[in-house]
């Protein structure tokens, strides 16, 4: 009884921070631009973000969108920076990439209209990459195809590889379909190397991944930590430093951070703590803060 008692006060503990995040987004003002991308020449790596940890790249002759969402609202938390880019400004897309199943990561709204996006522009639709037992979540959106990676499972396209990565989260789409799969992704052509984290906290793999694989820009997550019991599945900054170094890359690209408010940190604190912690570190020069929808080419 007494257990039940504590567990009941937890639920309802947690029910009161979430309903203050919800009454907080509500009546926040939403800011931000929204830009026309810049197209890469001579074999560039084009980054541009577009928002919360959605980035479209361009490498290796392939248009990509990884873990797209482009809501004005997320179920009842309003998002508070516009996308950086609208999808009409995208060129046709050739491959999509979800790092988990999230609703803030895998956004079938988005999916189904990048698929139609694409199919207008150029006649058929894109490929989209998943993690293992994902692929009947976005199966009926469109897809040319669907491909399913385990960790360190590599998928060819053209000039370019993506190789799934191991992170530390989970990839529950709803409470009790644990059995679905999560990770980052390192992008390869024969210039260029780009990982994106998705969702994680910091753990040891950062250095088998910078060991296996050498990736020359990280987009790492800094945001959404506290509570302090958030960073079992999420990075603050001194994190994501931390997991920069671990890397060993030449670029660090903060995400996950300042669009929605999905924990109790202050909008604008992420980034503060980060330009504290690369200073400390020695890497202040090596952070590239991105606005969003506007082109960084490496």
């Amino acid at each position: 009884m007494l257990k039940a008692t504590l567990s009941n006060a937890g639920l309802r503990k947690r029910a009161r921070q979430f309903g203050r995040l919800v009454r907080h987004s509500a009546v926040t003002t939403r800011i931000g631009e929204t830009h026309t991308p810049d197209f890469v020449s001579n074999g560039e790596l084009g980054v541009t973000f577009i928002g919360h940890a959605s980035f479209f790249l361009q490498i290796g002759g392939n248009n990509v969108v990884i873990d797209p969402n482009f809501a004005r609202w997320l179920f009842v938390l309003k998002r508070l920076r516009k996308p950086g880019l609208r999808i009409q400004d995208l060129p046709a897309i050739d491959l999509i990439l979800v790092t988990h199943a999230h609703f803030d990561h895998l956004h079938r709204p988005s999916l189904r209209a990048i698929v139609r996006h694409t199919q207008r522009k150029r006649g058929y639709p894109p490929t989209i990459v998943v993690p293992h037992h994902v692929a009947d979540l976005v199966s009926d959106l469109g897809f040319r195809d669907v491909i399913e990676l385990d960790w360190w499972n590599t998928y060819s396209r053209g000039k370019m590889t993506v190789t799934h990565v191991p992170s530390r989260h989970w990839g529950a789409r709803i409470l009790r379909d644990a059995h679905r799969g999560y990770g980052g992704y390192v992008l390869r052509d024969n210039k260029h190397s780009i990982y994106h984290a998705g969702d994680t906290a910091y753990f040891p793999g950062f250095r088998e991944i910078g060991h296996r694989l050498s990736p020359e820009v990280a987009l790492l997550p800094i945001g959404a930590y506290n509570p302090p019991s958030f960073r079992n599945v999420h990075a603050n900054p001194a994190d994501a430093t931390r997991a920069f170094l671990d890397l060993h890359a030449q670029w660090m690209v903060p995400m996950h951070y300042g669009t929605f408010r999905l924990s109790h940190e202050p909008m604008e604190e992420p980034l503060e703590l980060l330009r504290q912690e690369a200073k400390t570190a020695g890497v202040s020069e090596q952070v590239v803060v991105l606005q969003e929808g506007v082109t960084k080419f490496f």
